[in-house]
């Protein structure tokens, strides 16, 4: 999974969450419905934005929801999840520009891909991921050919760019491709008069995404002598992060200048997430860290003992410290095929909650270890309009301000 817009749980509401959830998984569905199932591998954090922007355009309607079934990711879990034009957009160029990264890997002979029959296979699903996108988008009214020419201009860019080329120039094929994705989503939607400033918001966020990838890549490109756009335009770290402020507030600006019927999601992910990407890209810390799921039992673990949801010393069932009983006791046998069991069906990865293999207590996800500060609510930054912060799923990303 891949993308700049990493939402934590922990400051999403539970209705907004739920939203985000709705769109991940219909993106992820509308891949393999229109192009089979190893299309899923090209969902990604920032394609559901397309998504997101096109329903928070439209009036709601009964049929923008489906239930989906059973999925591993999910805990095995039905959900409601996006469906519709909004979804289908977002996996078109999701696929579009999963194709183009994995052009960009071959290039660079990433890994696996510096070996001719991998780079060969990967040239073959990357020009096939292009053709189905195309059908999709058509089916659309949008033409991904402005995604292909964006991608195949930018090989040339980055040939000719040097110390002293100015780091908006690189960017551009970039901004010009995200640019025309937001802008059809108003198309989608129909309000045209939204598409000038949802094309700004576009061509900044590209530029955003395409600045955060040279900043989080930077040493890694260093070490193994790959072309990274800070580096080769001579770039600071400190005009980087100029551009990547200067970006944040022209996409919130250009969000106030469009119609939406809901935006509370989009204004949380353009807003607020995006802000604390970047925060994220340049060093941060984490508020909510936590040990593994359950990891390895401890040195004279006992599965029967209080600690670990058994019996107290005089028999009885244990308690946590707040009094609550601490679930089925499970011996270290029994323990260790739960937790197979859980490992195979991704419940530990990816499950929001879990019982612990031995001691039955609730577990949280390793994808719910959220990797940013998630103290207090961050509406001072921007015009948070029509803002109802009284305990609602609001714009804001904090459970009421």
């Amino acid at each position: 999974m891949f993308g700049i817009v990493r939402p934590c749980t922990h400051r999403l509401s539970e209705g907004l969450r739920a939203e985000w959830t709705a769109h991940l998984c219909g993106l992820c569905l509308a891949l393999r419905g229109d192009h089979g199932q190893f299309a899923r591998v090209a969902t990604n954090y920032d394609g559901l934005i397309v998504s997101v922007l096109t329903e928070a355009q439209t009036e709601r309607s009964a049929g923008r929801r489906r239930t989906a079934g059973p999925c591993p990711l999910r805990g095995m879990r039905t959900a409601p999840v996006a469906r519709g034009e909004g979804a289908r957009l977002a996996a078109a160029v999701s696929l579009v520009l999963a194709s183009a990264k994995m052009r960009d890997h071959v290039a660079d002979r990433d890994g696996l891909l510096a070996r001719r029959p991998v780079a060969a296979a990967a040239r073959r699903v990357a020009a096939r991921w292009d053709r189905a996108g195309a059908r999709t988008g058509a089916d659309l009214g949008f033409d991904t050919a402005l995604l292909v020419d964006a991608v195949d201009r930018q090989a040339g860019i980055e040939a000719l760019a040097g110390p002293g080329t100015p780091l908006l120039t690189v960017t551009e094929p970039t901004e010009t491709a995200t640019a025309a994705a937001f802008a059809h989503t108003a198309v989608l939607a129909g309000r045209p008069g939204n598409a000038p400033p949802l094309a700004e918001a576009g061509r900044l966020f590209g530029r955003l995404a395409h600045l955060l990838d040279a900043v989080e890549d930077r040493e890694a490109d260093a070490a193994s002598g790959a072309w990274n756009p800070l580096a080769a335009t001579g770039t600071s770290l400190g005009e980087a992060r100029r551009l990547c402020d200067d970006a944040l507030h022209g996409i919130r600006l250009a969000l106030r200048d469009a119609e939406f019927t809901d935006d509370r999601l989009a204004h949380v992910l353009l807003a607020h997430e995006l802000g604390r990407s970047v925060d994220r890209a340049f060093g941060g810390s984490c508020a909510h860290r936590t040990p593994g799921p359950f990891g390895p039992p401890p040195p004279g673990f006992d599965p029967d003992g209080p600690e670990h949801g058994g019996q107290d010393g005089h028999g009885h069932d244990s308690h946590d410290g707040n009094g609550h009983h601490g679930g089925s006791k499970r011996g270290f046998l029994a323990g260790c095929a739960v937790a197979v069991g859980l490992c195979c069906t991704c419940r530990v990865c990816c499950s929001s909650e879990f019982e612990g293999p031995w001691s039955g207590r609730k577990r949280e996800g390793c994808c719910n270890d959220c990797d940013c500060d998630c103290s207090g609510c961050d509406c001072g930054g921007c015009d948070c309009s029509g803002c109802d912060c009284d305990g609602c799923d609001c714009c804001c990303p904090c459970d009421g301000c």
